[in-house]
């Protein structure tokens, strides 16, 4: 079946000379955007091959494009910052596109703010319970109050959840609904920290007959503002605005550490080395997917993967850059995958 897409999509590309390209194309994750972009670069300095097109739009935009169909009007390969879900991959299936799943490193979600304002030391329970959109009423401290019933999340300041935190509005940027950042961030922090943990929404949530996902829902009365799905719009906010804090990938972070500090959650900072350790509290694996009818007729392919073999390890140009590495035998494992291009199936994802 493979060798009879790739005929055809040839045979396609022969024939429909608007069609045709030369170059690679990728979209999705702004989170993967910078490090995918290096590896362009990198790629583009060989004369056989042309720098591929690499653009942002979200993982979402990622995960779907690649699915879109197969032919060069679909782009190549999806970055995402959030793995690809069963209903995504049906998707996919729908639509007589097969992939592979490479996974290419690690990165932290940071929650930041200006040096100007004043560093945040929250849990990540409570992280969660300042975002969520709905809460148990029971949260409130209130006297006439139902445990089981849920209300707006009616917290204006982070003193109003624990006196010791700044004694100022709740304030974050961060990405849209489209981004694999916020949905790792709503699923680690809202649902699986907070809404998981913490036992009067868990009880509130049985009683309501709701789902634990239900908290993926961030607050939509200006305590959760969407900046846009480029992170350094986010970064930029910060700058701008010093009694705000925002939410986005460790590398940018990292690489504005002359105006930025990062939050203290669960008793750690985001740092490279405590993300590399598994020990800082909001971290994700990053991802792209490569459309196995593309390979070999779209120039470039596995130029691209052999590329990112060269430069993911803990001496890399990706690491200078903020990525977080995998261990040897996960690089080894993702390395081979590249060669052997296993399709994904919904197996594999569980």
């Amino acid at each position: 079946m493979r060798k009879l897409l790739l005929a055809i999509f040839a045979a396609g590309l022969m024939t429909t000379t608007v069609q045709a390209r030369d170059q690679l194309s990728l979209a999705g994750s702004s989170t993967v955007l910078p490090f995918a972009t290096i590896i362009a670069e990198e790629m583009g300095k060989n004369p056989k091959f042309k720098t591929p097109v690499v653009e942002s739009g979200g993982s979402s935009v990622g995960k779907k494009g690649v699915c879109d169909g197969i032919g060069t009007q679909f782009i190549d390969i999806g970055n995402a910052s959030s793995r690809m879900k069963s209903s995504e991959l049906d998707y996919c299936n729908n639509n007589g596109v097969d992939l592979t799943e490479i996974k290419v490193g690690y990165d932290g979600i940071a929650v930041a703010n200006s040096l100007e304002g004043e560093t945040l030391t929250i849990s990540k329970v409570d992280l969660g319970m300042a975002l969520t959109a709905k809460v148990s009423a029971c949260l409130t401290g209130g006297r006439n109050f139902n445990c089981e019933e849920m209300i707006d999340n009616p917290f204006k300041k982070w003193s109003d959840i624990n006196s010791s935190y700044p004694n100022i509005e709740i304030r974050v940027y961060g990405p849209p609904t489209t981004s694999g950042t916020r949905a790792s961030f709503a699923e680690m922090v809202n649902e699986k920290a907070f809404c998981k943990k913490n036992v009067v929404m868990k009880d509130a949530l049985k009683a309501a007959g709701m789902k634990a996902k239900t908290c993926r829902a961030m607050r939509t009365d200006g305590a959760y503002v969407e900046a846009g799905e480029q992170d350094n719009l986010i970064v930029q906010k910060l700058q701008e605005d010093p009694q705000a804090y925002g939410i986005f990938g460790f590398s940018y972070l990292d690489q504005n550490t002359d105006t930025l500090q990062s939050a203290i959650v669960d008793g750690t900072p985001a740092t490279f080395e405590l993300i590399a350790s598994g020990d800082y509290a909001i971290s994700r694996a990053l991802w792209f997917y490569v459309k196995h009818a593309h390979v070999g007729v779209v120039p470039g392919m596995d130029e691209y993967m052999k590329t990112w073999t060269k430069h993911w390890g803990e001496d890399g140009i990706l690491a200078d850059a903020g990525m977080v590495p995998m261990p040897d035998s996960e690089r080894a494992s993702y390395a081979k995958a590249m060669t052997d291009l296993p399709k994904l199936t919904a197996d594999m994802l569980k």
